[in-house]
């Protein structure tokens, strides 16, 4: 083969760029000049971040620019990992794909555990049809499948539904979920017991999964509930992540201590356990959290017959005046409506104020016949105000604590969504980084990022290094900040200028690029730690 003249060379250079021979591109995207915060919980430091196709190429203090196809002056700003959310809910993926409230928190992975609604099914046919800007990854769901076999039957399931559950189990688990996940707390899912759920984890366990529950009792019974979910654990041998852990009601706060006791007590003698919460004193759901599970049995209509006759009546009214304090504030003004199909004008509003609408007194009796008459009406979605922020906090100190939204996929102006789906991870950053002092920036996002990718065994993510995927959040820390509001939600957070996903900009400059570089996680073999 013939040699190139060192001449030939000279000359082609000097013709392309007037005397200089410019190297050829070796990166697609350099983003120059930032404060790295690697995600590995190390000290920041100012260097360039070069990416090539989905990967990080390079990171150092001095990368040749001209080397880059594009650069990116960001100055001034912090350059972390991608923010992982660990329970969001992701029902309307289909037609909220670029997922706009999570990209602006500087979030770049989504976990859809579906403990408490329908999860797609097959679940490989609709990974292979939906695009997305976020990865996502999807787990298959208790609640989903109990209600596909036993419908809201409040009975333990026969051997041969059994088994049909568990065959529920391992399809979704081969078709690409992460493990199984539960909701205890929730119609129907409240009805299992132990065995049961032990019996789909181990499912789920034989093909490497993992268990993450939302407790069966955050109020009163978090204690207990926090037990079942580690014999799970160790019955079935699969690793525990518990979402959203918080006490609930006035009555248990200060209560962390002892869950966190707990948790360390478990992990000593060989549980795999981690958590994850969310930085705000209210937490929303459904209106059925305010009734005893036997009332809600079978369906709306057997309800309305419980409650038409007078002695049952009176039973339910007892244990809801009892059940009030422990799952929310002490009074009707610590519940807020978020959507109520029968009665949209209550969107926003509490339950107080609609008892001052209807001209009763805002008492907990008062209370309890008007959310009676609400769940004959098809229930609600409301936002309750029930934590204490020194738990809050105290969760987040622990060195296993995750971060989430628990949030939902929004359409600006459109219903009343918790504060939480527009700004949880700002939040943290915030408040209890930059205001409170109780974490570092670097400790935050390293919980944020490398904790959760390696909790799924993704190491290939959730770090800003070489040969990583180049999932990049870049964000002002003076100016990062929630401003949703529960009274005024729908605010984008601020602070968060660009964002990257498998190397492609999903938000530049702080604009939706409209891309959906987005992929599906896949189940991968973690080694314990």
């Amino acid at each position: 083969m013939r040699a190139h003249s060192p001449v030939g060379v000279a000359v082609a250079c000097t013709l392309a760029v007037a005397g200089a021979c410019r190297p050829a591109p070796a990166y697609d995207l350099l983003l120059a000049g930032g404060t790295v915060v690697d995600g590995t919980g190390a000290q920041r430091v100012v260097a360039d971040v070069a990416i090539a196709g989905d990967t990080i190429a390079a990171i150092g203090s001095a990368l040749d620019r001209r080397r880059a196809t594009a650069v990116v002056d960001v100055r001034g700003l912090v350059v972390a990992p991608g923010f992982w959310d660990n329970h969001a809910h992701l029902v309307t993926l289909d037609s909220h794909p670029l997922a706009e409230n999570f990209i602006r928190q500087g979030i770049t992975t989504i976990l859809a555990p579906q403990h408490s609604q329908d999860q797609p099914f097959p679940l490989d046919t609709y990974m292979a049809r939906v695009r997305m800007a976020p990865n996502v990854g999807l787990f298959s769901g208790h609640t989903w499948i109990r209600k596909r076999v036993l419908g809201l039957a409040a009975r333990r399931p026969t051997p041969s539904e059994l088994a049909w559950m568990a065959a529920l189990v391992d399809s979704s688990m081969q078709q690409g979920a992460l493990g199984l996940a539960t909701g205890l707390e929730y119609v129907p899912a409240t009805y299992a017991e132990p065995d049961e759920v032990v019996a789909l984890a181990r499912v789920a366990a034989a093909r490497g999964g993992v268990y993450v529950t939302h407790l069966r009792d955050e109020g009163a019974g978090v204690l207990a509930a926090v037990d079942e979910a580690l014999d799970v654990g160790r019955r079935a041998g699969l690793p525990v992540q518990i979402n959203h852990l918080k006490v609930t009601g006035a009555a248990q706060w200060g209560a962390s201590a002892r869950i966190l006791a707990r948790l360390d007590s478990a992990a000593a003698a060989g549980t795999v356990v981690t958590f994850d919460l969310y930085p705000y004193e209210a937490y929303s759901t459904y209106s059925d959290v305010l009734f005893p599970a036997w009332a809600l049995a079978d369906g709306p209509a057997a309800f309305a017959r419980r409650v038409a006759d007078p002695a049952t009546r009176r039973r339910l009214v007892r244990e809801m005046i009892a059940l009030f304090p422990r799952q929310t504030g002490p009074g009707p003004e610590t519940i807020r409506f978020r959507e109520v199909a029968a009665r949209p004008g209550l969107a926003g509003r509490t339950l107080a104020e609609h008892l001052a609408d209807e001209g009763r007194p805002a008492t907990v009796a008062a209370a309890v016949e008007a959310l009676i008459a609400l769940q004959l009406d098809g229930g609600f979605i409301g936002v309750f105000t029930g934590m204490d922020e020194r738990d809050i906090e105290q969760f987040m100190r622990h060195p296993r604590a995750m971060f989430e939204t628990d949030g939902d996929l929004v359409t600006p102006g459109t219903g009343f969504p918790h504060p939480r789906s527009y700004g949880a991870f700002p939040r943290v950053l915030a408040r209890y980084v930059r205001e409170r002092r109780a974490l570092s920036l670097e400790e935050a996002i390293r919980r944020m990022t490398s904790q959760p990718a390696a909790w799924l065994a993704h190491d290939d993510r959730g770090r800003l290094a070489a040969g990583r995927a180049a999932d990049i959040v870049v964000f002002d820390t003076t100016r990062i900040a929630d401003r949703a509001t529960y009274t005024d939600p729908h605010h984008y957070a601020e602070g968060v200028v660009h964002v990257l996903v498998n190397g492609r900009f999903v938000l530049r400059a702080g604009t939706m690029t409209g891309e959906t570089p987005g992929r599906f996680l896949v189940r991968r073999q973690r080694t314990p730690s």
